[in-house]
């Protein structure tokens, strides 16, 4: 009897951190570039973003110094989104550098990506980035919103 509860424990704590590592497994990192930025794309290559950290990349500077997240859409039309460390999301519909989107670091739909103090949510529906105040935006074909 001794033996079957010993095993019976084991079972559920390993039960435990099975489900503690599929919950950690949601947020994907990427490791940044040569350049100091981090970059990812969506699954349908149709959406694509740029993570600048604070004082900027080798290539990039954002206006104020701060962290930046910038995500470009392809179609139907070419959209840049920028949401900077204060303020609103700018939404640019005249973009001059198309060179969206690359194939290294997919994020899977179903996980999450994040670098303080943004958050995006990769989803078969679209791709939501939120600054932990709450400002941020949405992006899919059929669908844009910011916020």
């Amino acid at each position: 009897m001794a033996m079957r509860t010993s095993v019976t424990v084991a079972a559920l704590a390993l039960a435990g951190l099975a489900c503690q590592a599929a919950s950690a497994a949601g947020v994907i990192t990427f490791d940044p570039d040569s350049g100091g930025s981090t970059s990812f794309s969506m699954p349908s290559g149709n959406i694509g973003c740029v993570y600048t950290p604070e004082g900027g990349s080798t290539t990039y500077m954002p206006a104020d110094g701060e962290p930046e997240l910038s995500c470009d859409r392809v179609a139907p039309t070419y959209l840049r989104f920028v949401l900077g460390a204060s303020g609103a999301t700018t939404l640019y519909k005249d973009v001059g550098d198309q060179g969206c989107c690359s194939s290294d670091n997919p994020l899977p739909y179903g996980t999450t990506w994040r670098i303080e103090p943004f958050t995006c949510a990769s989803d078969s529906k679209g791709l939501r980035c939120e600054r932990d105040d709450g400002h941020g935006f949405f992006i899919s074909k059929a669908k844009t919103e910011a916020y």
